[in-house]
This record gives C-alpha cells, sequence and structure tokens, in this order.
C-alpha cells in the first residue's frame, strides 16, 4: 500500500500526536483523542484526521513492538533447532508484553481499527504457528500442545508477573523469563 508522505507540519503534529499518545499509555492514562490533542498542543480535529478512534491511535503506538516481534519470530524461523526457536520467541512476546503497555489490548482486541495491526497480528500468528509446528514435527514439545493453549499460557505469564505491579520493569521482564522457562521445562519433551 502506497501512501502519499505528510506535509512537514502533518507529519510534524503526527510525531506530537503519537510521543504524547505514548508517554499517556506508559503512565497507564487512558487515550482520550481530546486529551491527547490538548497535551500534544495540536487541533482535536487534527488528531481526529490522523487517528480516527482510540483504537488507532493505540495500535499505531503498539506498531513498533508489533513489528519487532514480528521480525524476531521470522529469524526464529531460520533456527536449525526448532525448540530453541520456539523459546525464544516465545520469551521475546512474553518480554514485549511486559515492557509496552499498549501491546496487550491490541493483541488482545477482537477487531482492527488499522489494517496495518491486522497484517502484523497476521504474520505474528502465523510465525507462531510455523515455530510450534517444528516444534512438533522435531518431538520437541507435547503434540498435544495447540497454538490456543501456548497464547494462553502466555497471557497468565503477563498476568502472573503483572499482579506484582511493585516490581520493576527489569525484574518484571526477568520475572516473565523464569516463569515462560518454568512453563516450557514442563512442556519439553525429553
Amino acid at each position: 500500500m502506497t501512501t502519499t508522505p505528510l506535509r512537514k507540519d502533518a507529519a510534524r503534529n503526527w510525531e506530537r500526536i503519537v510521543a504524547t499518545a505514548r508517554r499517556y499509555v506508559d503512565e497507564g492514562k487512558p487515550l482520550q483523542l481530546n486529551d491527547v490533542a490538548r497535551a500534544a498542543a495540536t487541533g482535536v480535529a487534527t488528531v481526529y484526521r490522523h487517528f480516527p478512534t482510540p483504537e488507532a491511535l493505540l495500535e499505531t503506538v503498539a506498531a513498533p513492538a508489533l513489528e519487532e516481534l514480528a521480525e524476531h519470530a521470522e529469524r526464529a524461523l531460520a533456527s536449525a533447532d526448532p525448540w530453541s526457536a520456539l523459546h525464544e520467541f516465545l520469551a521475546a512476546g512474553i518480554q514485549v508484553q511486559l515492557t509496552d503497555a499498549a501491546v496487550r489490548p491490541v493483541l488482545a482486541a477482537a477487531t482492527d481499527a488499522l489494517e496495518r495491526t491486522t497484517e502484523l497480528k497476521d504474520r505474528v500468528t502465523g510465525r507462531f504457528g510455523r515455530l510450534l509446528a517444528h516444534a512438533h514435527a522435531a518431538g520437541a514439545i507435547d503434540p498435544g500442545l495447540s497454538e490456543a493453549d501456548l497464547t494462553s499460557l502466555m497471557c497468565g505469564i503477563a498476568y502472573a508477573v503483572n499482579v506484582h505491579p511493585a516490581l520493576a520493569a527489569t525484574d518484571r521482564a526477568a520475572t516473565g523469563r523464569r516463569y515462560l522457562d518454568v512453563l516450557l521445562t514442563g512442556l519439553r519433551r525429553p
């Protein structure tokens, strides 16, 4: 899909809006477009022109992390060791869920506001399915374990870590990795 480049002033406004939204998400504030417009020192109409819904803005904030996760999955597919590839991809997935507050609600949403979000989610889930299939084919993981099972377990790990809000971000990531290691040790086939 080709898009016309934004004028310089429109591009600056877009960047200010996204930066403000990023700050709101990081601070746990709701993305109310009028509030974002005020904080970004832009007109409300400008925000709505770029982002017709709060979901579209949230998906834009989450997009870099989703792109990184999709690229990680693609690199993992090139690995000769299906178990390590799956493990490292899942670790990256836990990491992004624990370090970017925009990702969890975007991944959990039943519908997407932006076509790009759907494309990214499809890339991630498609690669994840292939990584799991490779691990199954290699006999490295319980053959009865489905993508849905593993997705629910990953969400459970993220939830378990988030129950302890006093953990620093680095501690949360390390705790998530430790929980994942324990889980996958139980799921690995000898």
